[in-house]
């Protein structure tokens, strides 16, 4: 309501000044008969020009002419003799016109520069909008953003209500609310570098950057600005900045999305160049172990058997866990991996993991070192494990035989901290932070080893999804690793 009472106050600003004006005049024209009857102060002629200069400061230049009409006049009407009539003595003729002369050329001065100043607050206030603007443009990298910001200062630009039309969306400013008939004429505005008018006193012009249209934008001032040519041009200058800006966010958009598809196409490549070597072992053992057996299964020795059935059982999870790193480093790579968060008693993947890589590595000791309170932590089950098996296989590859590879888990203020310490090789301090990249070996790694180099970047991926962390630092002890995963624990 206020503000409805507002828009029409500055809608008929003009009119209620002229009125403004009349007021002035006849509050003269008591304040004169007051001193000419009660003071008996005939030389009242100052007081109507106070009035005049009054309106001219505070109305403008149009009210002052008006001012100093009604001033003469009722100057020559009630106070120069014969009073109350528009006759005129011969020796009041100067007078009058001297009077008439001065509020004239007073007013219009004062009016004019009450005008100028008005426009330059105007222009200063409208360049002020384009500066903060251009500079919000310049840090907003989004579509809807920049046009929502291009409605905003469309709007304190011309003092009014603004709409952006980008495709389907549409962007208005506050308490803009666009008809059925504005949205039509926006939707068929073609306008380049000018605008048009359009229905309810709205003003029509197309968003057009690098010969192509981007949409349309839309502004209703609150006062009659027909004759306000520079903010006109400013408010155009607006415009043409926010559909560069608009037109910046669709490329940079599209230049995301070439950037996206070169690194998958990038890591489809290495993957499928890795998976060659990887995968060619486990499933030559598989291969020669089943065909031994179906060959020459009779003839064989149980203990024979045996062996050849538990070199089949581990390659197959050998190449289970390889293909699942690559399913987890596709869907973290498209970011589609999901995480199912839920309380997990850490010691069982602990413990799970020792059963499991202890038969396969007896020249390795794998040893625990758990708390005995219990350990909740907050994440998903399956994929903490999935991050600790790589970790502790990294880790088992890379000790030497009789090496020892340590998994203790702790709680650390409301953080669970799982660290793995081997006596491999380590790595430098300067490569510390660069194993948990996708496909980086360290020069100092025997080369010898099999593997891609994804098994810690995977490690990464998980943990940060879950809204862990994943570190590795040198023994201090000696040489080695200590990889440390961490991760919330349960509320």
């Amino acid at each position: 309501m206020l503000n409805h009472a507002l828009t029409v106050i500055q809608r008929h600003r003009r009119g209620l000044s002229y009125v403004g004006a009349v007021l002035l005049v006849l509050a003269a024209n008591l304040l004169a008969l007051l001193l000419d009857q009660q003071l008996g102060y005939a030389r009242v002629s100052m007081v109507f020009l106070a009035a005049v200069l009054i309106s001219a400061v505070r109305l403008g230049s149009g009210p002052a002419y008006l001012s100093a009409a009604l001033g003469f006049v009722s100057y020559n009407f009630y106070l120069v003799e014969p009073r109350f009539t528009f006759g005129i003595e011969s020796e009041d003729i100067v007078i009058l016109i001297v009077f008439l002369a001065v509020a004239m050329l007073t007013g219009g001065l004062a009016g004019r520069v009450r005008d100028q100043a008005r426009q330059s607050r105007e222009r200063a206030q409208t360049t002020s909008v384009l500066f903060e603007a251009g500079r919000d443009f310049a840090a907003l990298g989004e579509e809807a953003p920049i046009a929502r910001r291009l409605a905003d200062g469309l709007a304190e630009a011309a003092q009014g209500k603004a709409v952006v039309v980008i495709g389907t969306q549409v962007y208005c400013s506050e308490a803009a609310a666009p008809s059925a008939a504005l949205m039509e004429a926006l939707r068929a505005c073609e306008v380049v570098g000018t605008h048009v008018e359009g229905p309810d006193g709205w003003r029509l012009r197309g968003l057009w950057a690098d010969g192509r249209q981007l949409g349309a934008a839309a502004w209703r001032p609150l006062l009659d600005q027909s004759e306000e040519i520079d903010q006109f041009r400013l408010i155009h200058v607006l415009l043409d900045m926010g559909a560069s800006a608009i037109a910046r966010a669709h490329l940079g958009r599209a230049w995301a999305e070439i950037e996206a598809r070169t690194r998958t196409e990038s890591l489809r490549n290495a993957l499928l160049s890795s998976i060659s070597h990887d995968l060619r072992t486990p499933l030559a053992a598989i291969l020669a172990s089943a065909t031994s057996l179906k060959t020459f299964g009779g003839v064989f020795e149980p203990d024979v058997r045996d062996d050849l059935l538990d070199t089949i059982t581990e390659e197959a999870e050998r190449l289970n866990a390889f293909v699942a790193n690559l399913l987890s480093m596709t869907r973290l790579e498209a970011d589609a991996l999901a995480v199912q968060s839920s309380p997990f008693e850490v010691a069982e993947g602990l413990d799970r993991i020792q059963r499991r890589y202890a038969p396969r590595w007896p020249d390795r000791r794998l040893t625990l070192n758990l708390p005995e309170a219990p350990l909740i932590g907050w994440g998903d089950a399956i994929l903490f494990e999935q991050a600790l098996t790589n970790v502790v296989e990294n880790a088992l590859r890379f000790s030497p035989e009789d090496g020892e590879v340590r998994i203790a888990a702790r709680r650390a203020g409301e953080t669970i901290l799982v660290q793995v310490s081997d006596q491999g090789p380590g790595a430098p301090e300067d490569e510390l932070g660069l194993i948990f990249e996708k496909f980086y070996r360290s020069p100092s790694a025997n080369p010898n080893l099999q593997g891609a180099g994804l098994g810690l970047s995977i490690v990464k991926g998980l943990m940060e999804a879950m809204g862990g962390e994943v570190s590795a630092q040198r023994r201090p002890d000696g040489p080695g690793l200590i990889v440390t995963l961490s991760l919330p624990e349960a509320p």
